[in-house]
């Protein structure tokens, strides 16, 4: 069945995989004449609750700090805590008095407590979206859930927001239970054909650390297994608006974001670092103040670039592992950028960019041989800057990248037809397109007609390009992009040459030049003069 695995790890990662497991749940059908596109083993277990009855809850395994989780509790309507029974035998080792103390109860969103009892629940803002469970729609497993009470979400005193920090707290951690024995093994050994692992991690605090070490324990168990990381990151461009005042704060951030994807980078399969753009075209209206509204942007993107993994379709579907194939053409280019543009659903084809970039369509949409030639640009790119000056940053790339490699996802549009009538036979222009000459990208398209579905779990954040005070509520059609391009080595070399300064000696100099063997794996495969790339 090629199911996915999928790691939470963190407050920003949560709030991320909370959007995508509410639309994995929209894609269930109830009725006999209707089937869905998606297949829904990919990513939902069956079980069996409590009352017998049988369940499909999502293969995932939660992360959070104490006092991060909400009001979500282990014991919901389809299970009971299967480890309630170890809490009672741990009481036979001590015959003394024992003194119970608990914290008082979160109590549930409004809009928790309407599900299921309401047609129409209750509407969510901004200020009634406290912790990402108050929006979820999704019942998990018991054993999903892992709260890690040693550190406090937002404490002062234990701030869990440094690199090391998060790598020690993983070993005494590992050390203890064994992580990967204890979480992550009964949803692997249950599936049948795990194609691969999905990581939703923070990358500028703590929790890159931990994900790193965790990383690394799953390569030595799973050698061979696809392994996609999604690396989170706090406010635009990577840093917070109050990070931008506060420099100490600013290049820890970036310090432990160094660490982290140099870690991660040895690792993974596809690493994908994530950050908002600065400036947003009209139609999309965002609190960048609000971790409910940023992810769910962001969440629009990631699901929609990886829905081939889940398709029926086998003309578009894919694997995890091919996927990473294809984006990593030189062997040692697993550093993606993510793109996305969205059009309202009354129009037959995508909307006019916003996009300065030539290689971005034009008014029609219609994705031609220069744009695979060239690659494609699209209207929001959510690649970090890393730059000393944040208020520099735009939407797009100062300058236009060469593109290695790249997936393009196309959903709710109408089936594309092929501009020249003359190069239906060729099939490089279709979904199995290789690159032809040298410095041509290799380019998989996949296509379907399923739309991205606007919940009412998720944030009125798009709107009608020509009436941009009217929110779209049902559907969007959404063009999503993954590329390996020369724009990599530029970012890399630029967060080397900003964090210079902030990290040890002893670090310093084994940090710099894992940053820049990095980068200089981006300007392989390239003997045009033209190169944009120029080496420190």
């Amino acid at each position: 069945m090629h199911e996915i695995i999928t790691l939470q790890l963190g407050q920003q990662s949560n709030y991320l995989a909370t959007h995508f497991w509410n639309t994995q749940e929209s894609y269930f059908t109830y009725s006999e004449n209707e089937e869905s596109l998606v297949d829904h083993d990919v990513h939902w277990r069956p079980g069996v609750g409590a009352d017998g009855a049988e369940t499909f809850m999502p293969r995932t395994v939660i992360y959070d700090l104490k006092g991060g989780f909400g009001s979500l509790r282990k014991i919901n309507a389809l299970y009971a805590d299967q480890d309630e029974g170890e809490g009672i035998a741990s009481q036979a080792l001590w015959n003394g008095p024992t003194v119970l103390h608990k914290d008082p109860p979160i109590a549930p969103s409004a809009y928790q407590q309407s599900l299921g009892v309401d047609d129409t629940p209750a509407p969510l803002t901004t200020s009634s979206v406290r912790y990402w469970s108050d929006f979820s729609r999704v019942y998990y497993h018991p054993r999903s859930a892992v709260q890690l009470s040693e550190f406090e979400l937002g404490s002062q005193l234990m701030p869990f927001e440094r690199h090391d920090s998060g790598e020690e707290f993983f070993a005494a951690l590992d050390r203890e239970h064994d992580v990967v024995d204890r979480d992550l093994r009964l949803f692997i050994e249950e599936a049948d054909q795990m194609q691969g692992i999905q990581v939703f991690a923070g990358m500028d605090d703590a929790w890159g650390g931990f994900a790193a070490k965790y990383l690394e324990r799953l390569r030595d168990e799973y050698g061979k297994t696809a392994i996609w990381v999604w690396g989170t990151q706090g406010g635009v461009g990577g840093l917070t608006r109050v990070g931008w005042r506060v420099g100490d704060k600013r290049m820890l951030r970036l310090a432990n974001k160094a660490r982290a994807i140099t870690d991660m980078y040895k690792q993974a399969s596809v690493v994908i670092p994530l950050a908002l753009p600065a400036s947003l075209p009209k139609s999309i209206v965002l609190d960048y103040t609000s971790h409910w509204h940023t992810s769910a942007l962001l969440a629009a993107a990631i699901e929609s670039i990886t829905l081939p993994t889940r398709l029926k379709d086998p003309a578009n579907q894919d694997t995890l592992s091919n996927m990473a194939d294809t984006l990593n053409t030189m062997g040692k280019q697993n550093v993606a950028g993510l793109q996305m543009s969205f059009a309202d659903p009354d129009k037959t084809t995508s909307p006019t960019t916003t996009s300065t970039d030539p290689r971005a369509p034009g008014g029609g949409w219609q994705i031609t041989e220069d744009h695979l030639s060239e690659g494609l640009s699209l209207d929001l790119h959510f690649t970090p800057s890393d730059e000393l000056n944040p208020h520099r940053r735009t939407g797009a790339p100062a300058k236009i990248p060469r593109v290695f490699s790249q997936l393009i996802a196309s959903r709710g549009f109408p089936p594309q037809e092929t501009a020249d009538p003359g190069a239906e036979a060729d099939q490089d222009l279709r979904n199995h397109r290789r690159r032809r000459p040298a410095h041509e990208p290799v380019t998989r398209i996949y296509e379907t007609t399923l739309a991205f579905p606007l919940l009412d779990s998720f944030p009125p954040i798009f709107r009608r390009p020509s009436d941009p005070d009217t929110p779209l509520t049902a559907t969007i059609n959404i063009t999503s992009s993954l590329s390996t391009n020369t724009a990599v080595s530029d970012r890399l070399k630029t967060l080397r040459t900003t964090v210079a300064r902030s990290i040890g000696v002893e670090d310093r100099e084994a940090l710099g030049n894992e940053l820049a063997e990095m980068a200089d794996e981006y300007h392989e495969g390239w003997s045009s003069g033209t190169d944009d790339g120029e080496d420190d």
